[in-house]
């Protein structure tokens, strides 16, 4: 059973240590997420173990002989590495020079391992129409196979008009966008998750609740803006089972009718058209038994969010589940190998 996981990454340090200050300004409280105790506890071979925050990084900086040991260990063959790196938190007249040299560090990385890597673009969001240019250099030019996008381009949503350009060529060069998590709105993370010890606030505003919720958000504004009527080709992939959104797709239905929405369908018919989920190595069988009920596994590609997991039950958690021999092709690599064109 070959294995694709997509929900994979690295770090770029020139392009950290440039989003530093910007980030300390929005979300100070990101450093206590390093803490040890979110990583504390015995490791538990049967699923992914969170990882101190230390270790991720020196994990996930490499993308050679260290990586690929690891991928072997866990019978993984492919993984489709993406940077979760803030580069839209860079100064501007930096961001440019920031993403071209992590896109092509990171397609001579899948280069020397072809068959087991590939990659994910970086793009100077601050700078819709040099994300654009850039996007179709490392597409057509380093053969990279996607973009995300972790958390907000910038003070708005992809749905905000500046950014139109950079989704046409999405679009137009056929590869998707990943919208990732990252931490909310300032003025929201104070509103909804300030007040409260200040470890339990950070993973309540974080990994816990809020940055699943904010990506969930900025997916829905995609759809209620009417971006998908007018890119009807954009294929969009949301992690940790999507986000929170298949649980509500009923309700936005019931609620936001078409009658409001001025959309020409359902809002569930768009999600069912544009977006494809990921697990991002939440392995609960009832997860995944509601995603197949409700959305079918025609548009579920597997991940397990390395480094900052561990890759311990990947192959343990596919076998437990009951899957039919093309239920189990689709979801382990067929599904990512039609998405990606591999």
């Amino acid at each position: 059973m070959k294995l694709i996981c997509i929900e994979e990454h690295t770090m770029d340090p020139a392009t950290g240590q440039a989003a530093a200050p910007s980030l300390e300004r929005e979300a100070p409280y990101m450093s206590l997420q390093s803490s040890p105790k979110a990583a504390s506890g015995p490791p538990d071979p049967t699923r992914p173990n969170l990882v101190e925050m230390s270790e991720a990084i020196r994990l996930g900086t490499d993308l050679g002989a260290g990586r690929i040991a690891n991928m072997d260990q866990h019978r993984i063959d492919m993984q489709i590495v993406s940077y979760s790196t803030p580069i839209q938190l860079a100064p501007p007249e930096q961001a440019r020079t920031l993403a071209r040299a992590a896109n092509e560090r990171l397609a001579e990385a899948v280069a020397a391992n072809p068959e087991r890597l590939q990659g994910f673009a970086m793009l100077p969001w601050q700078l819709p129409a040099a994300a654009a240019q850039e996007l179709e250099h490392a597409v057509t030019g380093l053969g990279l196979r996607g973009v995300l996008l972790v958390g907000r381009p910038g003070d708005t949503f992809l749905d905000d008009p500046a950014y139109r350009p950079v989704l046409e060529k999405i679009t137009e060069l056929g590869v998707p966008l990943y919208l990732h998590p990252f931490h909310p709105v300032p003025q929201v993370q104070q509103a909804y998750y300030a007040g409260l010890p200040e470890e339990v606030s950070t993973q309540f505003s974080l990994g816990g609740w809020g940055w699943h919720h904010e990506a969930g958000v900025h997916l829905l504004r995609l759809i209620l803006s009417g971006v998908f009527e007018r890119l009807p080709g954009l294929q969009v992939i949301s992690g940790h089972w999507g986000e929170l959104v298949p649980f509500y797709l009923h309700r936005l239905d019931h609620v936001i009718p078409t009658s409001i929405s001025g959309l020409g369908k359902p809002v569930s018919e768009i999600y069912r058209s544009n977006v494809w989920i990921t697990p991002s190595g939440m392995f609960h069988r009832a997860h995944f038994e509601f995603i197949r009920e409700t959305l079918g596994l025609d548009r579920l590609i597997w991940s397990v969010d390395y480094p900052y997991l561990t890759l311990d039950g990947t192959r343990s958690f596919l076998g437990g589940l009951s899957l039919g021999s093309e239920e189990k092709h689709k979801i382990t690599h067929g599904n990512a190998e039609k998405l990606f064109r591999l």
